[in-house]
């Protein structure tokens, strides 16, 4: 069959069954391992930072330094901090490229989107090993492979755009889940594959002798990041040739060619707004201004605001009216609304899954805040336990949807896991204050641990019962928009997150992020109740 299907019909059952379903599910199976590895190399930057803690990568900054003295203490606490960083160009870059990524379908064609988005994948991989193999490659380079790590993160828009256009409405809610669902298991599987390969020799040893992990010599730091390089070939391989251009996502059906070049070009849109928002936050000398801590919340807006710019301006003429009628949402109040709770839940997940094992790390390994280096020889093992936050949040988001669906209402039981949510970051906090000041804090793990996995749990079914209040909230032509702009801006969780945490853990009081956190759910808890469950509400328990 053709690579471009100009008669696509999937509400005809006849064409269905004859030839709809078998095409359908080649698509969906294409695209599920693409979206996968997307999720991993965008997040990885959460394990990798907790690794690069234990072989002692100091970019070169304690050079010269006396070791144990205030200024060499001083100057490890701030690397700590910049490792927080990493992860926060990954959530900014990703969640910035969604904003794109969400009209590439329409533009340049399913199969060709989801080839190079995936393809461009491989840039991070190989570069990221490369900048693992030796202690002493500079911030700056590890700085750059997150803010392309980001690719990952902005193919979901684009992924689950291209999936719904390929199954009738009434398999909407199994081929959309199947995508997203399995596609954000890359997370957890990620945290479960970088512990078992790192202790490989499978792409060489690490450059650098000092390069040590528990005291004991690692010699495949770097398989974290080239472990991924061949399956992203394969995917992209199986995108190339499993997957079809259709004419109800994009009308005007491109060739190869056309459809590659229009896809980049996008692409790189997205990606100068990332960059210029990734150079103002470690660019700019905002410690000496006194504005260390705020930046981020400049950095924010700015880079949406020039993301949304250059897409206005800078876009070919055959979406330009498209763009501008999804972007008449920004007029709705109700889009806002819907938007602040939305990265309550995902949100938090994408953020939790970022910065979860190195928060885990500073507060049970490295727990001697006088000495840095210090080594908690009783602290769990974090990494064979991380993974299940991310994978429970993800197979649960349909559970939410589910519960939803039984009582008639997505806003009440976003409610009910808004309110344990909160209870839950508040529990977190409470044991993360018990660690401070006693030589055994791994007697907290578990229920440190408990309370994080009940986050996670209720993230997941906030996510589920959040996208199933929108279409009934929105008219048919905005539920779409809103759905993408939406999920566009919850994913700047994975730069909020991170750069909060790693602010308030180099002052000593990471619980403070976590009392933050709750005050925004408590937020969110207020609005979902004032304008859908109240006794004012503006939609009756949608």
């Amino acid at each position: 069959m053709s690579i471009n299907i100009k008669d696509w019909n999937v509400e005809d059952e006849s064409f269905w069954n004859s030839k709809g379903k078998k095409i359908a599910t080649r698509n969906l199976w294409s695209s599920i391992p693409a979206l996968l590895l997307a999720f991993s190399i965008w997040i990885m930057w959460g394990v990798l930072i907790k690794y690069m803690k234990e072989f002692g990568f100091t970019f070169g900054m304690v050079e010269g330094l006396v070791q144990g003295s205030e200024e060499y203490i001083t100057k490890l606490k701030e690397i700590n901090s910049l490792y927080y960083t990493l992860p926060a160009i990954a959530g900014l870059s990703g969640a910035t490229l969604r904003l794109p990524n969400s009209f590439l379908i329409s533009l340049g064609g399913g199969r060709n989107v989801i080839f190079v988005t995936t393809a461009l994948l491989i840039i991070p991989a190989i570069g990221t090993g490369i900048a693992l193999s030796d202690i002493n490659t500079p911030y700056i380079f590890f700085a750059i492979m997150a803010l392309l790590s980001g690719f990952g993160g902005g193919n979901f828009a684009s992924s689950m755009s291209n999936i719904s256009f390929f199954f009738p409405k009434k398999m909407q809610g199994y081929a959309l889940g199947m995508n997203a669902g399995l596609g954000n298991l890359g997370v957890g599987i990620m945290q479960k594959v970088i512990p078992l390969v790192v202790t490989l020799s499978l792409f060489g040893g690490t450059a650098g002798s000092i390069a040590t992990a528990k005291g004991a010599p690692f010699e495949g730091l770097q398989n974290a990041a080239w472990v991924w390089v061949p399956l992203i070939v394969l995917a992209t391989l199986g995108a190339f040739f499993g997957m079809n251009n259709i004419s109800t996502g994009t009308p005007s059906l491109p060739n190869t060619v056309k459809g590659i070049s229009k896809t980049l070009y996008m692409v790189l849109l997205g990606l100068i707004a990332a960059a210029v928002g990734a150079f103002l936050l470690i660019g700019l000398p905002w410690e000496d201004w006194g504005m260390k801590n705020s930046s981020m919340w400049i950095v924010l807006p700015i880079v949406i605001l020039l993301c949304v710019f250059l897409m206005k301006v800078a876009t070919p003429s055959e979406i330009k009216q498209n763009l501008n009628k999804q972007f008449s949402i920004l007029d709705d109040k109700h889009n806002w609304i819907m938007t602040i709770i939305y990265v309550m839940t995902f949100g938090s997940f994408i953020g939790y899954s970022m910065v979860f094992p190195k928060l885990a790390q500073d507060i049970f390994v490295y727990s001697n805040e006088l000495d840095p280096e210090w080594v908690n020889p009783n602290a769990p093992n974090i990494m064979l336990w991380a993974f299940l936050g991310p994978v429970i949040g993800a197979l649960v988001r349909p559970l939410g949807g589910i519960l939803s669906d039984k009582v008639n209402s997505g806003s009440r039981v976003t409610a009910w896991s808004t309110f344990f949510q909160i209870i839950a970051a508040l529990a977190v906090a409470y044991f993360v204050i018990q660690t401070k000041g006693t030589e055994t804090p791994e007697q907290y793990w578990w229920p440190f641990f408990a309370a994080f996995m009940v986050l996670f749990l209720m993230t997941g079914i906030g996510n589920g019962s959040t996208f199933r209040s929108i279409p009934y909230i929105f008219s048919k032509e905005k539920a779409g928009p809103v759905l993408g702009w939406t999920s566009a801006i919850a994913a700047y969780g994975a730069f909020i997150i991170p750069k909060v945490f790693g602010q308030q853990v180099k002052a000593g009081h990471a619980e403070y992020a976590l009392y933050g956190f709750a005050i925004y759910y408590l937020i969110c808890l207020l609005l979902n109740w004032w304008y859908y469950l109240g006794p004012k509400r503006e939609f009756d328990k949608p």
